[in-house]
């Protein structure tokens, strides 16, 4: 028997009634993946406006979001679109830097709302008045209006950030953890716009190992290396490896005879100018990851010394 929809005003127009008379709904986009923002929407619908073919943007075709996007635009009374960055999701976590976000969503509408319906279970901290509501996004117009705006939003600033890292394929993956996003990572590496809070249980196991961390995501024109790390006369330049699972081989497999040469001659350029490390016996190391839920999830580190000459 085919399940009959739900009607996504009657939240909205319950609440009419009780006498709220602007209704923003707000919904986020990005808190699964392991690279790039999080997104978030915020939109307040006319009373009684039916948009046909509205939905949860997860129910709906890319195809289907991007004619529904100009459409709500058009016919919200006001919306708003906002980003948290991987810097704050670093530093807040994923979800803090999605509340934050959907504050900044709220904050950012053209008109002060009454009330805002946020989907999932938890709200922002913002002054305007709010309601968590599980599920949101396929039970309330205006929440379902916000995850279209917030999906389509983040899925564009992922194909255009595809154009800086054309290796990854976050054009077609947008970021979330897929089997050709998790080869690509054992094999070049996480890049700047990874979620990089793994490498914080990578420093954690180096540092309880006894090495002082020296730096962290090196950058030069020569190329990156993920961790540079002290031990007594040791200078261990380490690379980052992150793998679902242990049965494809060593990850020192992984680093190619072109990685090694580049993280040679970026090593090489980090030692000149620093006259403290001069004294020290460069070594190059590999530290494995093993996330079977991706850099989010638990995680296992295998560290590798002397992994190449």
């Amino acid at each position: 028997m085919r399940k009959e929809k739900p009607d996504l005003l009657a939240i909205e127009n319950g609440l009419h009634a009780e006498g709220y008379a602007l209704i923003c709904g707000v919904d986020e986009a990005g808190r699964g993946p392991l690279a790039g923002p999080v997104c978030a929407g915020a939109v307040i619908l006319p009373q009684g406006l039916v948009i046909e073919g509205l939905d949860d943007s997860k129910k709906l075709s890319e195809k289907k979001r991007e004619a529904l996007f100009p459409l709500i635009c058009e016919k919200a009374l006001s919306f708003s679109i906002a980003f948290s960055t991987v810097e704050e999701i670093e530093e807040l976590n994923i979800l803090q830097a999605a509340m934050l976000a959907m504050k900044r969503a709220i904050e950012g509408l053209s008109l002060q709302p009454e009330l805002a319906l946020i989907d999932g279970n938890r709200c922002p901290e913002t002054d305007v008045a709010c309601r968590a509501l599980v599920g949101g996004d396929g039970k309330c117009a205006s929440i379902a209006a916000a995850s279209v705006l917030a999906k389509v939003s983040r899925d564009r600033l992922m194909r255009e950030l595809a154009q800086q890292y054309p290796q990854y394929g976050f054009e077609k993956h947008k970021g979330y953890g897929t089997k050709a996003h998790m080869d690509a990572l054992r094999q070049y590496g996480p890049c700047a716009i990874h979620r990089m809070s793994f490498l914080k249980n990578v420093a954690a196991q180096l540092e309880k190992e006894g090495y002082r961390i020296r730096e962290r995501n090196f950058r030069c024109r020569l190329g990156e290396i993920d961790i540079i790390a002290q031990k007594g006369d040791i200078l261990a330049f380490v690379e980052v490896k992150l793998r679902k699972s242990s049965s494809h081989g060593e990850a020192r497999e992984f680093v190619t005879a072109s990685k090694q040469q580049k993280l040679r001659m970026t090593a090489s350029f980090f030692l000149t100018g620093r006259p403290w490390a001069q004294d020290l016996q460069p070594r190059f190391d590999v530290l494995e990851i093993y996330a079977p839920q991706g850099p989010e999830g638990p995680t296992r580190c295998e560290h590798l010394t002397d992994a190449f000459e």
